[in-house]
């Protein structure tokens, strides 16, 4: 059974996850086509009865602006790290209970620092505290990898679960390298979701 349905865009690009019923609502309104259905199955109301969408491609072509595809958050921040410590290595299956991870600026707020992708790091909460308001390296606190800007489709597809059906949409525009990249962050992050948005609607 489809949980959700995957939008495209006019153009055919993958934009983002979304409800069953707001896919029908979306194509019920002439917002949206269906690309691909579930065949064995019917959503039927008093008046119809369609195929229940698995890709539906949006019939207006929809902008989606620098800062929503760049934002930083911590589910895609945490998703670009792979959900461990930039400091000292631990996942979160190694963390103790009153252990979290957060959201660590190599370069403070304090002292000029900025939420951009390459001044921010994930740190388990006692690294953090560690850390505090100093630069990493004046106390010999290195990350493991060095921060970089993640590719837009990394941080929209890293935490939603995708059909075979709507994988192949992913691999069609952006490549079979960017799939497998995809599903690695999918089994590392499985119980990290975010509400799905189509900007725009």
């Amino acid at each position: 059974m489809i949980q959700g349905c995957l939008a495209l865009n006019a153009s055919f690009e993958p934009l983002t996850m979304v409800p069953m019923r707001r896919a029908l609502r979306l194509v019920l309104d002439g917002k949206a086509e269906i690309v691909e259905a579930d065949a064995d199955r019917l959503v039927r109301s008093e008046r119809l009865a369609m195929p229940r969408p698995a890709v539906i491609r949006l019939t207006r072509f929809i902008h989606v602006p620098r800062r929503f595809r760049r934002q930083v958050t911590n589910t895609f921040l945490f998703a670009r790290d792979h959900y461990r410590c930039q400091y000292c290595g631990r996942g979160i299956p190694e963390l103790k209970p009153r252990e979290s991870l957060t959201r660590d600026h190599l370069v403070p707020l304090s002292r000029g620092g900025t939420n951009e992708w390459a001044n921010v790091v994930t740190a388990c909460s006692p690294c953090n505290t560690r850390k505090g308001n100093h630069m990493a390296e004046e106390i010999g606190m290195h990350p493991l990898t060095a921060p970089v800007e993640p590719h837009f489709v990394h941080l929209s597809w890293a935490v939603r679960r995708l059909t075979p059906t709507q994988a192949h949409y992913i691999k069609l525009f952006y490549g079979s390298a960017v799939l497998h990249q995809l599903e690695l962050l999918e089994h590392k992050g499985a119980r990290h979701r975010v509400a799905p948005v189509v900007p725009g609607y």
